[in-house]
């Protein structure tokens, strides 16, 4: 048996002074409340393997937590773990793009299954991010896992270890600076079942819900 345990850290706050949809925007993280950093630094596990996005709010908020930590580790960086694609929303403001959709869109009654003009939908992302865990799982077996991510990313983790479908796993609060901790334990090749020891304990002051 062989327990693999993911330590799930979304970004420091991004810098959005617009209050813009950004999903995969390559916008950079404020990593100034330094206190936060620190909190954060000292729960998570020395001699780790790191992961972070393509998206420079991961790496930004990767070399805080590690330089807190002394620690001189180098980052993976993990395309499938990307943020949820948000097409022709992206950089607009999130009060016009909800204010226009009208009430009969399916976006309000099936926001998992809705993809933005041009972008994906949250049922792709858990298409996606799923595979990649379960692999990066094998890979880093019995290894500890600081995952510099998403919210959308830690919420397909956390669906994949509830057993929750797109619907139910939109309902997952993800703040900005917070740990979430699951484990796959392995029994025999091609098993995995799930222990959820916490989520989203908070580490920040930026509330986003």
């Amino acid at each position: 048996m062989t327990t693999t345990r993911w330590w799930w850290v979304r970004h420091a706050p991004a810098v959005n002074p617009d209050k813009l949809l950004y999903g995969r925007l390559d916008l950079a993280a404020d990593t100034s409340d330094a206190a936060a950093v620190a909190a954060l630094a000292a729960r998570l596990p020395r001699g780790a393997v790191w992961l972070q996005t393509p998206l420079r709010r991961t790496a930004d908020t990767a070399a805080a937590l590690l330089a807190a930590m002394g620690e001189a580790a180098v980052p993976a960086v993990e395309p499938a773990l990307i943020e949820q694609d948000f097409g022709a929303w992206q950089g607009r403001p999130s009060h016009e793009v909800y204010g226009a959709l009208p009430r009969h869109d399916p976006f309000w009654s099936h926001p998992s299954a809705h993809a933005a003009p041009g972008g994906e939908s949250f049922d792709a992302v858990l298409q996606r991010v799923q595979p990649a865990i379960l692999a990066l799982s094998d890979v880093h077996a019995a290894r500890d896992i600081v995952a510099v991510a998403h919210a959308g990313t830690i919420r397909a983790a956390a669906a994949l270890a509830l057993d929750l479908d797109g619907e139910r796993a939109l309902r997952l609060a993800v703040d900005t600076l917070s740990l979430t901790r699951i484990d796959c334990i392995r029994s025999f090749p091609g098993s995995a079942s799930w222990r959820v020891v916490a989520l989203n304990l908070p580490f920040g002051t930026e509330k986003m819900y």
